[in-house]
């Protein structure tokens, strides 16, 4: 029986036990993640008193200071192996969450806000990059898709991401301080965990020594523009917690339906995300794959611009989250099954941190652009409508796949 069609479980039990550790990595890393940051926003506007404008500035100076410095981890990653690097990014994540929770004024949000991005920038690229690695040597040895392993990353994440809003809600009643110290709690069972149960060296794994990468990474026209149409998604992505609040605050008049937004994604992802990439993988190449999420997500902001003058409550926020999820599940798992076939040997760390950083760029100048946006004095849809065309202009850009024997 091919892999494609064997469930979740037999799947699982397929992997070796370093790539589950990994995949279970990326679920507690969210848990502790998404406990803290979808009430950021409203503690940045509400407790601390931040424009509009500024509250978009850090959130985006938050993606970029972890999505924009990726490249770091991921050149570290390459020269250093996994293990000091996530050990590491543990150490500056539960500091940061510290300092955030008792941060009142704007320079030491940023601050703190620096530290937990930069944080990620270790820790993630490193775990992407060896799950990345793991998934073709596992191609290779079983005959099954990459793709499928990525998209259980996602399930992995997703799961986290649907649990820490929980947790966060709960300990909201109480204090943000609460929300950032129970953060900082989760890494620290994380860090304990992995100093013990992460191997000193991976087999197989490649060492880059020295320098360089950098200058034909910049002439990678067909990486570059992946990260293009990833860095839209993921500007997309980042709506939820900029937009959508913005949205449901305006409509509901307050945001307690937040948090049980953001669980109908994660749950769409936990439920969905395999069944979807089987699918998915069954017909459409990954070009086609990231353009139709693309196109999918899209149409999630032309429907809340087309319904702010209609009278249906939270409908339409729902219908953006839900497109945006089914676009996200063909997106993020198309693109990171992509780069080990753009990436030069023993690279695959500097490529898979350098999507994230130029997306990371993307993501700091629209957010700060949708910021404004929402603060100034045009009609409510306007904001949608740009953020929509953002979304679907870099599908033109798409490079086509490689031959039909070495897509997966």
């Amino acid at each position: 029986m091919p892999l494609t069609s064997q469930s979740r479980k037999q799947t699982w039990r397929t992997l070796p036990r370093l790539l589950r550790l990994l995949i279970l990595t990326q679920f507690a890393f969210n848990i502790g993640f998404f406990a803290v940051l979808p009430f950021l926003a409203v503690h940045l506007g509400t407790s601390i008193g931040m424009a509009g404008w500024l509250v978009g500035f850090v959130l985006g100076l938050r993606t970029f200071s972890q999505q924009g410095l990726f490249v770091v981890g991921g050149a570290l990653t390459d020269r250093y192996g996994v293990r000091p690097i996530v050990l590491t990014g543990c150490v500056i994540r539960i500091a940061g969450f510290v300092w955030l929770g008792f941060a009142q004024e704007t320079m030491t949000v940023i601050g703190a806000v620096l530290l937990v991005g930069f944080a990620a920038a270790l820790f993630s690229p490193a775990v992407e990059s060896e799950v990345a690695r793991q998934a073709v040597c596992w191609e290779q040895e079983t005959g099954g898709s990459r793709t499928h392993v990525l998209a259980l990353l996602t399930v992995a994440g997703q799961a986290g991401a649907f649990t820490g809003p929980l947790l966060g809600a709960l300990l909201l009643t109480v204090d943000f301080r609460v929300v950032c110290l129970a953060g900082a709690g989760v890494f620290v069972i994380v860090l304990c965990g992995h100093a013990w149960l992460l191997p000193q060296h991976i087999p197989g794994r490649p060492k880059t020594r020295g320098r360089g990468g950098i200058g034909p990474l910049r002439r990678n026209r067909r990486f570059l523009a992946v990260c293009t149409a990833y860095g839209a998604y993921l500007l997309a992505y980042n709506q939820l917690y900029l937009a959508l609040p913005d949205e449901v605050q305006r409509v509901a008049g307050s945001q307690t339906s937040l948090a049980w937004l953001f669980a109908l994604s994660s749950l769409l992802v936990v439920c969905a995300q395999l069944p979807v990439t089987r699918w998915v993988t069954d017909r459409l190449d990954l070009r086609r794959s990231m353009a139709a999420g693309l196109l999918l997500i899209a149409a999630g902001f032309a429907v809340v611009a087309a319904t702010q003058h209609a009278a249906l409550g939270l409908a339409p926020a729902a219908a953006f989250v839900l497109l945006l999820t089914v676009g996200q599940m063909l997106v993020a798992p198309a693109a990171r099954a992509w780069i080990p076939d753009l990436a030069e040997t023993g690279r695959l760390g500097l490529y898979t941190g350098a999507m994230s950083s130029l997306s990371g760029l993307i993501v700091l100048a629209g957010s700060a652009a949708t910021g404004t946006l929402l603060d100034l004095n045009v009609p409510p849809a306007v904001p949608w409508l740009a953020l929509a065309a953002v979304t679907a202009l870099p599908i033109i850009l798409l490079p086509s796949t490689r031959p039909p024997q070495h897509q997966r």
